[in-house]
């Protein structure tokens, strides 16, 4: 009982350090991916002169928006700081030395990100189709709003619709206008009109509809073109004049935040699936796939009826193909088409020509229209394809951060803002990048949709359950040590032996035991290399008295030179490390295993790993050999050395 409380003690202290940290990491993730929305969109907003209502707004949509992209990022951070922290404190150590693995510990996070998880879905499912709807409406309708009015000096300004404006100077207290010159073009270029002043003032109207322009001391200058019949093509082109003191006109320019519908997003047949949930989207791709169905049947009848050979249609039934049939009866040969137009007059083979080629363009013509329908309503079904996986994918993948994040911070053992954020931030990007190459060829129909969406979490899973499995395990995945010998080992380097001169030496070497034990080492060699002096192929896959032989060996030489690294002799220690190291392993799979039995009879298999570990084996006869060689050296060494000393 007191064991089963001591777990629960534990599941609430691992709560109450993750569900903080979570919320922290949140809103740093959240608060990242809106400055990015905010750099994306920063020009469609700037100079309009909305209101902060109206920003304010479009950041909250794009926030709630934003979540689904912010919360997976989020999960693996916070994972990684906890158990990275935990590691880091050696408090998993003191965990699992009191007998709980490492599941355990995690069973109360996977409890709450299951449900955070089926409340991302719901979310996905209920919620983001609403705030999508008006996040989208209200962001074209910010792009489709007329810029503010902030005439530059010394340029052309054009945001004003068939109009140019240019100012030389103008006065930033009372926003007088100078050296004006406006180009009006709004009538087109034929009846353009060109008005030059000394000052100008603007102002809007109190609906913000109109533009009111107040001009002084100037001219206007319009061509002159209507009622007239003559060729203006020339050098002289007829224009009015006019002079004026004060002179007003008003140019149509609407200043207004004008916020488009939801409805239309809604009803749009091609972006509405931003705005359905789950049954929605499941009726509109039921509904385009039977469409689809019934259009590709009706093209694949047209195609065989009325194609390159649809002017046999207009032929009575009876008279089809009679010149073939005609032809059979007569004559062995089949006219062929060429010599039946040849035989035609020059016009009547040009006017079968153009028959012929207008028939086929029209064809043509015809098809083209009709794919372009269709490649509409694919891209379309597309689109909510990949609305309809996301709803599950971005909860998925919430899990699989998590089994990756938390066993990787377990291992790493760093906690802290440093290395998780280095961690997090590479794999998020890894995860991004899949992503959006699984959706984009969802998208353009490249891939199976059910392929691309879930592209990532085929990556993904096998790293979170690989991860989890090391971690389970305390693996050294990252120590550097264990990759620099599984390159030596690749690679045939070998490892070589140190053993320097001991400055302290509890038990001194007993060398009439090492004479003997090198002695019987030899003989233990002899008997290897006659036994196994030629390995069969069976008794490679099955013979499992070679390993432990083989480590019999091994660990009787690791022994005596464990011994003799006691000693004070420089050439003793020297000799002791030509000795080689020994693999462990010469077969792929241990002998006698069901993976060993299944390559012994998969005959091509077994055959190729068979020759592949020839190589391994010939370097374990050649190190043993040089083992007995070295055995003798180092006898003759000590025995030398010990008659010196007495």
């Amino acid at each position: 009982m007191s064991r089963f409380f001591h777990i629960k003690r534990l599941y609430g202290y691992i709560l109450k350090t993750f569900i903080p940290l979570f919320l922290m990491t949140f809103a740093i993730c959240l608060f990242l991916v809106l400055m990015q929305f905010l750099w994306k969109y920063v020009e469609d907003m700037v100079g309009k002169g909305l209101g902060l209502g109206v920003i304010g707004e479009m950041f909250f949509y794009a926030a709630l928006n934003l979540i689904p992209m912010a919360l997976p990022l989020a999960i693996l951070l916070a994972s990684l700081m906890v158990f990275g922290n935990m590691g880091e404190n050696l408090e998993l150590l003191a965990i699992k030395s009191a007998g709980i693995p490492l599941l355990t510990i995690m069973k109360p996070l996977i409890f709450l990100l299951f449900f955070i998880s089926v409340g991302a879905f719901f979310f996905q499912n209920n919620a983001i189709p609403k705030i999508q709807t008006k996040f989208y409406s209200l962001l074209i309708s910010i792009r489709q709003a007329s810029p503010e009015l902030d005439v530059p000096e010394g340029i052309f300004y054009k945001e004003i619709d068939g109009y140019n404006l240019y100012v030389e100077r103008k006065d930033q207290k009372t926003g007088m206008l100078y050296d004006v010159m406006i180009y009006d073009v709004a009538s087109g270029f034929n009846n353009m009109a060109v008005i030059v002043c000394d000052s100008a003032k603007m102002s809007m109207t109190e609906d913000k509809t109109m533009l009111i322009f107040t001009m002084y001391s100037g001219q206007q200058f319009q061509n002159f073109t209507q009622g007239t019949t003559r060729d203006t093509s020339g050098d002289f082109v007829p224009y009015a004049r006019e002079n004026f003191d004060v002179k007003t006109m008003m140019i149509s320019y609407d200043a207004n935040f004008n916020r488009m519908g939801e409805e239309v997003i809604q009803g749009s047949s091609t972006s509405n699936y931003v705005s359905k949930n789950l049954s929605e989207l499941s009726m509109s791709i039921d509904s385009m796939a039977v469409i689809m169905d019934s259009v590709n049947r009706v093209d694949r009848k047209m195609m065989k009826n009325y194609s390159h050979l649809s002017f046999r249609n207009s032929y009575p039934i009876e008279r089809k193909d009679s010149l073939i049939r005609a032809a059979q009866h007569t004559a062995t040969v089949i006219p062929r088409p060429d010599t039946l137009l040849q035989s035609k007059e020059l016009e009547m083979q040009s006017t079968i020509l153009q028959s012929a080629f207008m028939k086929a363009e029209n064809n043509s013509n015809e098809f083209l229209f009709r794919s372009l329908n269709k490649t509409t309503t694919q891209k379309t079904l597309n689109r909510h394809w990949v609305e309809w996986h996301r709803k599950f994918t971005i909860p998925f993948t919430c899990l699989i951060f998590f089994f990756i994040g938390a066993p990787l911070g377990s291992i790493v053992r760093k906690g802290g803002l440093g290395m998780p954020i280095v961690i997090s931030v590479v794999l998020f990007i890894i995860y991004y990048i899949v992503e959006n190459i699984g959706y984009k060829m969802t998208r353009d129909g490249v891939w199976a949709h059910w392929f691309g969406m879930w592209f990532s979490s085929f990556i993904l899973m096998p790293v979170g359950v690989f991860l989890t499995y090391k971690a389970m395990n305390d693996s050294v995945i990252m120590n550097a040590d264990t990759y620099l010998v599984f390159f030596r080992r690749l690679f045939f380097l070998r490892e070589k032996r140190k053993y320097p001169v001991k400055s302290i030496i509890i038990e001194e070497p007993d060398y009439k035991l090492i004479t003997g034990s090198l002695s019987n080492l030899s003989e233990q060699i002899d008997q290897f290399l006659t036994k196994y002096n030629r390995l069969s192929y069976r008794k490679f896959w099955t013979d499992r008295e070679y390993d432990r032989e083989l480590h019999t060996i091994k660990s009787a030489m690791e022994i005596i030179l464990n011994q003799l690294s006691n000693s004070r002799k420089l050439e003793e220690l020297a000799k002791a490390e030509e000795f080689p190291v020994l693999i462990n392993n010469v077969r792929p799979f241990k002998a006698g295993s069901i993976l060993a039995k299944t390559s012994m009879y998969l005959f091509p298999v077994g055959m190729i790993l068979r020759i592949l570990s020839a190589p391994f084996e010939m370097r374990i006869k050649n190190d043993l050999k040089r083992i007995q060689q070295l055995s003798r050296e180092l006898i003759d060494v000590t025995n030398s050395s010990h008659n010196r000393k007495l």
